[in-house]
């Protein structure tokens, strides 16, 4: 790497992780060379990368069975993590997941001022590194974004994490997501 793109790549990406974890979202272009992708101001107030529109959000996004799980992160502002983190792997209860739930429970979860409960809740949904099912089998416990840990068990063919059981599984651009029955809800 030349010496004057490793200047530039060194005062340009802390700006940016700067400006992107403070709140600030921008349009710049791409510095050719350096692989900065082109990222655009999204109305939804996340960032989106042109080149990657299959991260564990958009999964989420474009399933019609997880929209109470889109409402939730969208209420926690928990959009960026799911977007621009990853490696992720995301256990998604589906929206029938939800409605095991006391309705005036995810109600007054959805309020604003429960948002960091609510993030806590969905963070323990969120397994950093990417874990395939099959991954998963290996391990007797998974350690959540949340800092508590989840217990996994194999019942036949069947992978359960925290009592939910994995229905199915699919990749992005940022990590799996896997499909649950259950909302995990932290001890």
């Amino acid at each position: 790497m030349k010496p004057t793109k490793l200047v530039i790549m060194i005062l340009i990406y802390p700006l940016i992780i700067t400006l992107v974890s403070v709140g600030i979202y921008f349009t710049y272009p791409t510095i050719t060379g350096l692989n900065i992708k082109r990222i655009e101001v999204v109305k939804e107030a996340f960032i989106k990368d042109s080149s990657e529109m299959n991260t564990v959000y958009h999964v989420a996004l474009n399933s019609i069975n997880h929209s109470t799980l889109v409402k939730a992160v969208q209420a926690a502002e928990l959009e960026n993590s799911l977007v621009n983190a990853g490696p992720l792997t995301v256990f998604a209860p589906t929206n029938n997941a939800f409605s095991k739930l006391p309705q005036s429970a995810l109600e007054d979860l959805l309020k604003k001022e429960n948002k960091e409960k609510l993030a806590f809740i969905l963070q323990h949904h969120v397994t950093p590194g990417n874990y395939s099912r099959e991954l998963i089998k290996k391990f007797n416990k998974l350690g959540q974004a949340s800092n508590e840990y989840v217990l996994v068990e194999v019942k036949g063919s069947d992978v359960y994490v925290g009592e939910s059981k994995i229905i199915s599984s699919f990749s992005a651009s940022n990590g799996t997501v896997h499909i649950v029955d259950k909302v995990l809800l932290p001890e």
